[in-house]
């Protein structure tokens, strides 16, 4: 194992695709839930605790080995929107592409030919953690930080919110991350002895919400 392979990953210019989603925070702009370091900081916090927590475990689960067809279709039935699922399966199929590229793998190329649409994000995530050699709870903190370095990126550009300021967002989360990676690496761990149920399936029903009205503008700056 390679902790810098960690660095490589989660990266934000892992060529992965995440630059150009927002993860709610367009919308979340728009209706006025979010407009300064504040109130960026309590949506990263419920995104964290509930998207990033399932993103975690399901990425713990596929680093930790487990059958990636299975986690995809357990992804499925813990994503209800269908433009969720679009965003989710559009990312992994970028992050697939990144990841081939970067460490080749059979799995990946197994699960590249079985999912050609692209599989959900978290699980491709994972998949390239085992491939680049990544103990399970790695591929969670990766998931659960990017869970929140997305909305931060996006609100720099959607309110010109000083950098500075959506930095320490991150840094004040920090004890969330590890909280959320931990939850999310033993969910993922537990899944080869007790099956799928065992994730967790935590909801934001207003990103759900947002995200469908969002998938429908006719001019938006990112692509969710």
């Amino acid at each position: 194992m390679s902790r810098a392979a960690l660095l490589v990953l989660a990266d934000g210019r892992f060529p992965a695709g995440g630059h150009a989603h927002s993860g709610g925070a367009e919308p979340a702009v728009a209706a006025g839930h979010i407009k300064d370091a504040a109130t960026l900081e309590r949506f990263c916090r419920g995104r964290l605790h509930t998207a990033g927590l399932v993103a975690a475990a399901l990425a713990a689960a596929a680093a930790a080995g487990c059958d990636p067809l299975l986690l995809d279709d357990a992804a499925d039935a813990r994503t209800p929107v269908p433009a969720l699922r679009q965003v989710a399966r559009r990312l992994g199929r970028q992050m697939m592409r990144a990841a081939r590229a970067t460490w080749p793998d059979p799995a990946l190329d197994a699960l590249a030919a079985a999912r050609p649409r692209g599989a959900h994000q978290p699980v491709v995530l994972g998949l390239a953690a085992r491939s680049a050699g990544l103990p399970p709870q790695d591929a969670a903190y990766a998931v659960a930080y990017e869970t929140i370095s997305g909305p931060a990126t996006a609100a720099v550009r959607l309110l010109s919110l000083d950098p500075f300021d959506a930095t320490a967002v991150l840094a004040h989360l920090a004890a969330d991350i590890d909280r959320v990676a931990e939850q999310g690496a033993a969910a993922g761990e537990r899944v080869a002895a007790e099956g799928v149920d065992v994730l967790p399936a935590a909801s934001a029903p207003l990103l759900d919400i947002t995200a469908e009205a969002h998938a429908a503008w006719p001019v938006r700056l990112f692509a969710s």
